[in-house]
């Protein structure tokens, strides 16, 4: 089941309408047509987080781990490191499209190259302007 297709059939089970949850959750109605039709994904936990608060159901049934992935990707890296965790997914996820892997190979190699990503990540740290490094750990 997708993000869009939980948040709907949690919103459907409450008697909510679209109005109605964004609204309670603080979040444009228009984003929860977006969030329900797949076109789009929070950008942050906090957002996760109040849909699940309203829609009363667990966080972690709500996230999976790719969502997990780009929100720290985000958080640690900003815009672009969000951008780059999302194109990571999605070129992974296309390589399962048709594929004859088990659902447990595919987390394994999902799990493989995020860690990956995160050691490129750290390995390319020294490459930053030190005026943005020093911001960093000021931070």
């Amino acid at each position: 089941m997708t993000f869009g297709e939980k948040v709907r059939a949690a919103r459907k089970a409450r008697g909510l309408s679209q109005k109605e949850l964004a609204a309670r959750a603080g979040i444009a109605v228009r984003t929860i047509i977006n969030y329900e039709s797949g076109s789009r994904m929070p950008k942050s936990k906090d957002s996760y987080v109040r849909l699940a608060e309203v829609l009363d159901i667990d966080l972690s049934s709500l996230m999976d781990e790719n969502a997990e992935f780009t929100i720290q990707a985000s958080e640690k890296y900003g815009s672009r490191g969000r951008r780059q965790a999302e194109k990571l997914v999605k070129d992974v996820e296309a390589l399962y499209a048709g594929g004859e892997l088990e659902e447990r190979d595919m987390d394994a190699m999902m799990r493989a190259l995020q860690d990956a990503y995160w050691r490129a990540k750290e390995i390319n740290r020294k490459f930053v302007p030190r005026k943005y490094r020093e911001e960093e750990s000021v931070s």
